[in-house]
């Protein structure tokens, strides 16, 4: 949570013991010599090469937006901000451009905080939500008090000191403009002439080494693997960094890296934190074509719906409780299942210590009702020994 804690981590407590750090910016990357020259005139040698420079906001193609509009996408940047934000009285307003997840999130942050935000989507709420998410996004925001400009005419194309300009002509007043629409990578892959797909990004094979050297591993938000780049996110790029790890341990020991099966493998790979190998490089199957573990990921599928079906579908008993619960408003008729109305948790606990309701629970129909069979995904603990207290 926000202003809970600090927000840097000295690198003693990060790095391992036999970890040399060197505090500089690189300005080239030379492979035939394997060193990278530094800002200040030195240089490092290396073996191996991890590429993992990261990503910050990308330059706004828009006028006036390098001036006066304020990125965060670095600690550095937020920083300014908050300095920005301080030296303007709670009632000025804040127009916020981007409705990713980062402009959301500061939206909501600053009118929560109290202050006048406009969320200038230019398009859509929330593009990588579904349309119930976006729907929920929206109620939130409104609960809040901002202002959300959705739609193909909220494209900003000028930024002024005092106002943002959209598309559809309309200027908004704007004391702070935040820019959080879209980030960008380092061009030092193509200022050291490595291969970079569109966004400068290194192009790798699926095991993240460099289609240029084998010496240069990326990670991270500039890794393009099989040109074919996962999303810039802390989500995709740790598993990245573990992968590259990998790749590299493996050269050292002279084995030959894994690769990962599929672009698609890549993806779930970084969402669910596991690592995807694979003995042979991906292939693409032919159009209208189903690979074998897409054939079988597909039956197993099926047969886990089909099972779901039938669990759902299974008999239970209804029965009529001896004691109404506190959350509803009368006791349900038989066969029904009772409607719920507003109640506390402490209402609850006190109901389920009373003698009568323990009395209840032990009924065979209550056994009857909530002892049946576990879900099949989820076949729960061995069965209960006679006798044995009932769960809470």
């Amino acid at each position: 949570m926000g202003g809970t804690g600090e927000a840097v981590v000295g690198f003693p407590e990060v790095l391992g013991g036999r970890v040399r750090l060197t505090v500089g910016s690189v300005e080239r990357i030379d492979t035939a010599g394997r060193r990278v020259t530094l800002a200040d005139g030195g240089t490092l040698g290396y073996d191996y090469l991890v590429y993992a420079v990261g990503s910050g906001s990308a330059d706004p193609d828009v006028p006036g937006a390098d001036e006066f509009a304020r990125p965060i996408a670095s600690l550095e940047e937020a920083e300014r901000l908050r300095s920005a934000l301080d030296a303007v009285p709670a009632t000025a307003p804040v127009a916020v451009v981007g409705a990713g997840p980062t402009g959301i999130e500061t939206a909501a942050e600053l009118a929560e905080a109290g202050r006048a935000v406009t969320l200038v989507c230019g398009g859509v709420l929330g593009p990588y939500l579904h349309a119930r998410g976006r729907r929920s996004v929206a109620r939130r925001m409104a609960r809040l008090g901002v202002t959300v400009l959705d739609g193909p005419g909220t494209r900003v194309t000028e930024v002024t000191r005092e106002a943002v300009r959209l598309a559809d002509g309309r200027e908004l007043p704007s004391t702070v403009t935040i820019w959080t629409a879209g980030f960008g990578v380092p061009d030092l892959a193509a200022r050291s002439r490595l291969s970079t797909d569109a966004l400068g990004r290194l192009l790798t094979d699926e095991t993240l080494t460099s289609v240029d050297d084998e010496r240069v591993v990326a990670a991270g938000d500039s890794a393009a693997p099989s040109g074919l780049p996962l999303r810039m996110s802390c989500q995709a790029a740790i598993p990245l960094g573990a992968r590259a790890a990998d790749t590299v341990l493996a050269r050292i020991a002279g084995n030959g890296p894994s690769p990962s099966t599929s672009p698609s493998r890549a993806s779930a790979s970084a969402s669910g934190g596991r690592r995807a190998s694979s003995s042979s490089p991906a292939a693409t199957p032919p159009s209208g074509s189903t690979s074998t573990g897409a054939s079988a990921r597909s039956s197993r599928r099926r047969s886990a719906r089909a099972s779901s079906d039938t669990w759902r579908a299974r008999p239970v008993p209804r029965f009529v409780p001896s004691a109404p619960h506190p959350r509803q408003h009368a006791a349900p008729a038989a066969g029904t299942g009772g409607a719920y109305g507003r109640g506390s948790c402490s209402e609850h606990r006190e109901y389920r210590e009373r003698p009568e309701y323990r009395e209840y629970r032990e009924r065979p129909e209550y056994r009857e009702h909530y002892e049946y069979p576990k879900h099949p995904k989820h076949p729960g603990s061995p069965p209960r020994a006679a006798g044995s207290p009932p769960r809470s």
